[in-house]
């Protein structure tokens, strides 16, 4: 029994959902995101919440069923708060700023670095050492951010480098003599 999968999926005010056959459309104030499960689950829309239901025992359908019943919830949460990653710089002269729809990048390189931003994902820059990545799409927003990051990942020595918000970067102790 998934202790994930049967807790049917409550949709926030303003969100309304759509099941035709094995895919559901959601749409709410933030946009329209479509999901297709697969053929070892059931989606049943009963009074405001969507529930997800496995057609058999077998460990590919229970498996699907938690995963089906998460992706659904990550679309309700996706189309009516969205999703957020916060990141900031720290290192001498590292700096973000935005170009129109590119971000721009000091990273210590002989040049700056140009950043597009996918469709679909709104890149801001509150401080010169924050960029915050927002989104409906919770793994296009993620991996927007790990884009970004991948540029200077925080090294363990002097803490230099692009991290998120709430990272902990374990830091080394430097070679005596």
């Amino acid at each position: 029994m998934s202790r994930i999968g049967k807790k049917p999926v409550a949709l926030p005010q303003g969100v309304t959902a759509t099941i035709s056959g094995q895919s559901i459309e959601v749409k709410g104030p933030k946009g329209t995101r479509n999901f297709t499960a697969t053929d070892d689950v059931d989606l049943v829309l009963e009074d405001g919440a969507v529930a997800v239901k496995p057609r058999g025992s077998s460990k590919r359908a229970r498996q699907q069923w938690g995963m089906t019943r998460s992706m659904l919830a990550n679309l309700a949460v996706g189309v009516s708060a969205g999703f957020k990653k916060d990141l900031e710089l720290v290192g001498v002269g590292y700096r973000a700023a935005m170009q129109g729809k590119d971000l721009k990048l000091q990273l210590g390189y002989s040049h700056d670095v140009i950043f597009n931003a996918p469709e679909g994902v709104t890149i801001s820059t509150p401080k010169p050492t924050e960029v915050v990545v927002e989104g409906i799409d919770q793994q296009v927003v993620g991996q927007v951010a790990a884009n970004i990051r991948a540029w200077r990942k925080p090294e363990p020595y002097k803490g230099k480098g692009i991290r998120y918000k709430d990272e902990y970067i374990f830091r080394k102790e430097g070679k005596k003599k």
